[in-house]
């Protein structure tokens, strides 16, 4: 049975009392230094780092994850529990930790969301610091992971041109309309576009306001909003966007929703605009 990954503030507090948890800190250096959970240690490049998904790019990746979740106490016997701002101000950043401990191979029940995060954490009055912590180095898990989580670049290639999958594409809209190539700038990929045959479903409809902030919608919400791009509970799907983070985002409304054969284009966009000899969609959809 699937267990939940997303974690309220409350249940959180409570874990506390029953186990160890080493709190992930997504955001920033300036947002964490001027306060966080106490005890949590702060791991931004979770958002900002680039993958690419051939052999030596994922060979990287894992290299450079594994040594900074060992780095910040993660040994397989604790809960990792990951946050950023809130659920869309952070660009689906503490789903990308998510993705990426399971990834590497984290025990998969000890990996949580907090969901609303920093920003439902101060509105439930619970504390948070602007000290630093200074984890105790571990030695991180070395299993083999959930390699076929991701999708690589080759297998990419050749699901472009397998109808049954279903491409979601969950970026902000004027990149998916080829006016953008990017969040970081119009023009900071040499390409505009989509990849071929994707459907789009902006990553902000899996999210619904409310008194914490911005939360996941319901799994029956979830579903019926991939409904309209003809997902359903058996559909295979590959999700990404321009890195991953907001794919991440919609990957884990997805397995929350009980979709259950989910994967995770990493290089997204990034990766497949600067190939110059794969194929792009250009101008409006049709």
């Amino acid at each position: 049975m699937h267990k939940r990954v997303l974690v309220s503030p409350s249940e959180l507090d409570e874990m506390f009392k029953r186990e160890p948890v080493v709190l992930i800190d997504t955001r920033d250096a300036a947002s964490y230094a001027e306060a966080h959970l106490p005890g949590a240690v702060n791991i931004h490049e979770i958002f900002t780092y680039l993958a690419t998904t051939t052999p030596e790019g994922l060979t990287a990746l894992h290299n450079v994850f594994a040594q900074a979740f060992a780095k910040a106490g993660l040994s397989g016997r604790e809960v990792a529990l990951v946050y950023e701002q809130s659920m869309t101000t952070g660009f689906g950043q503490s789903c990308r930790g998510y993705v990426l401990l399971r990834y590497l191979g984290y025990p998969r029940d000890k990996i949580k969301i907090l969901h609303g995060g920093y920003s439902a954490w101060r509105n439930a009055g619970l504390p948070s610091t602007s000290e630093a912590s200074t984890p105790a180095p571990a030695t991180f898990p070395s299993a083999n992971g959930e390699r076929s989580l991701f999708v690589n670049l080759d297998e990419m290639k050749r699901i472009v041109a397998t109808p049954n999958i279903v491409k979601l594409d969950v970026r902000d809209v004027d990149e998916w309309i080829g006016e953008s190539s990017s969040p970081y700038g119009k023009d900071f990929c040499p390409r505009k576009g989509r990849i071929p045959g994707s459907v789009w479903l902006e990553w902000y409809r899996m999210m619904k306001p409310t008194s914490q902030g911005p939360m996941f919608k319901s799994p029956s919400e979830i579903l019926a909003e991939c409904a309209t791009v003809g997902i359903g509970p058996d559909t295979p799907v590959v999700v990404f966007c321009f890195k991953g983070a907001r794919a991440s985002n919609t990957f884990v409304a997805l397995e929350e929703a009980g979709i259950r054969n989910v994967r995770l284009y990493l290089g997204s966009w990034n990766e497949w605009s600067r190939d110059l000899t794969l194929p792009i969609e250009e101008g409006l959809p049709y």
